[in-house]
């Protein structure tokens, strides 16, 4: 199981915009850290402009940098890899889940984990985080049309601790109680953006990704 990425994001306006974030980009080559890093912020911030005040919500995205006309090729190239010496685990897409919690102070928290991270731990994880930061942080803070990136050193320590579920029991039992059917459950990124957009668009669009990454993801 694995945590990449832990964010505040300010949604109450597009473009959604991260106040602080902390990734864990370890597990990636260093040729390509960058590319996923940049990813991560965008489709977070896709999934917070589209979580909307107390709701919660899980995306599901199985290749997060990769087209859609791309995946037939990765497929190709991770076919050849386990027939010659090239390391499969270099080409191998995880799957990914966006965690979201939308809060009426105008901000979501969003993480992302591999597909094996249990739901109900991230969205207690995610209330804790929230909480602490709007303890931390008033509106007031962040509610200029360009807020600056705000400190808030808990983010690394849990994103290093909670890679371990199971470090998480202490807050479940003083967390008040989740019920998880309440927490929506989308099968793509795509199925949460508005009728007519399309992922490839937005990245195209996207001041946040370098050329590299456009064209890594091409």
């Amino acid at each position: 199981m694995k945590l990449y990425y832990i964010g505040i994001l300010k949604n109450e306006s597009k473009p959604a915009q991260e106040l602080c974030v902390e990734k864990d980009l370890s597990s990636y080559s260093r040729f390509t850290r960058d590319n996923y890093g940049q990813f991560m912020s965008l489709f977070s911030k896709t999934v917070a402009e589209r979580t909307k005040p107390g709701q919660r919500q899980d995306v599901e995205e199985k290749c997060m940098t990769l087209s859609r006309s791309s995946k037939f090729q990765h497929d190709q190239a991770l076919q050849r890899a386990t027939e010659s010496s090239i390391s499969a685990n270099d080409l191998v897409t995880p799957a990914y889940t966006f965690h979201a919690y939308g809060r009426t102070e105008g901000v979501a928290g969003v993480m992302i984990s591999d597909a094996d991270y249990p739901p109900l731990v991230a969205h207690q994880l995610l209330s804790k985080v929230v909480d602490e930061f709007l303890s931390r942080y008033p509106r007031s803070s962040f509610s200029m049309p360009n807020p600056p990136t705000l400190a808030f050193p808990p983010l690394k320590e849990y994103l290093e601790k909670y890679q371990d579920p199971q470090q998480a029991d202490s807050i479940l039992k003083i967390q008040k109680e989740l019920d998880e059917t309440k927490i929506v459950l989308h099968k793509t990124i795509e199925s949460v953006l508005e009728r007519g957009e399309k992922i490839d668009s937005l990245v195209e669009k996207s001041d946040g990704l370098s050329a590299q990454s456009k064209m890594f993801y091409k």
